[in-house]
């Protein structure tokens, strides 16, 4: 079992399934904290030992600086999450965190580390690019945001105080994805899974369909009908794709 990186500040295990055959690691999205993933952790467990990542300027590490450039966080997720892959990790990330599960994953393998598999959801290929400019707006302006995505707690976005606490990181957060590059170089060797909404006005079918020019292993797409934040009322299906996923690429003796 790994014990070191236990009391780290990214790392979060709501059920801890140490003789579990896999993990699961959960990368948030834009906005998003390790809670976002609570009920992916509950419904796997024990079957799948899940690991939530919490990101710098939200919750509990609400008084640090945002997340900066992807590239710098994966380099340091990479080493946070080196003490957990004495078993099989399968990576998974919404949006922003997509684009680090695989940043981490390239890392990982440069290492010697080929993760079970990944899992992209919500979010273009890499080598699709986008140019977005939301974290430039204003307060107002990136309310309405969060609001058109539906991925922030209604109530928090009619709180002013809230408002005025997570606003910060969810600005650092957008920045962050949005002036991301993709670097051309070794991709994956590991399956991976690309998750969309056929409604998604943040990426299309097609740029989802991308992911598969990332990796010399085998590729799915699996479209859903819904928009950005489609993991909510699929939310069972989802989970079902995960366990199955993380079933499937534990090693065979």
């Amino acid at each position: 079992m790994a014990t070191e990186g236990a009391s780290s500040p990214w790392i979060r295990r709501f059920h801890p399934s140490d003789d579990a055959p896999v993990r699961l690691v959960c990368f948030p999205h834009a906005g998003g904290s390790a809670s976002f993933y609570f009920p992916v952790s509950r419904s796997l467990a024990p079957a799948v030992d899940v690991i939530t990542l919490q990101y710098p300027g939200r919750q509990d590490r609400r008084h640090e600086e945002g997340i900066g450039d992807l590239h710098d966080v994966a380099e340091v997720l990479t080493g946070e999450l080196r003490p957990w892959a004495d078993r099989p990790l399968v990576l998974f990330g919404h949006s922003m965190g997509a684009s680090l599960a695989f940043e981490v994953g390239r890392r990982l393998e440069r290492a010697g580390i080929v993760p079970a598999a990944l899992v992209a959801s919500g979010r273009r290929a890499p080598s699709r690019h986008r140019d977005e400019y939301v974290h430039r707006r204003d307060d107002e302006g990136l309310v309405r945001e969060l609001k058109e995505l539906s991925g922030t707690d209604p109530g928090a976005l009619g709180d002013e105080e809230v408002l005025r606490m997570i606003l910060p990181a969810i600005r650092s957060d957008y920045r962050a994805a949005e002036t991301y590059r993709y670097r051309p170089g070794p991709d994956l060797s590991c399956p991976v899974w690309a998750l969309v909404g056929d409604r998604d006005p943040k990426v299309t079918v097609d740029e989802a369909r991308s992911w598969g020019d990332h990796t010399s292993g085998g590729f799915e797409l699996k479209v859903f009908d819904g928009g950005h934040f489609f993991l909510a009322p699929h939310a069972a299906e989802v989970n079902r794709l995960l366990a199955d996923c993380a079933r499937d690429r534990v090693p065979r003796p």
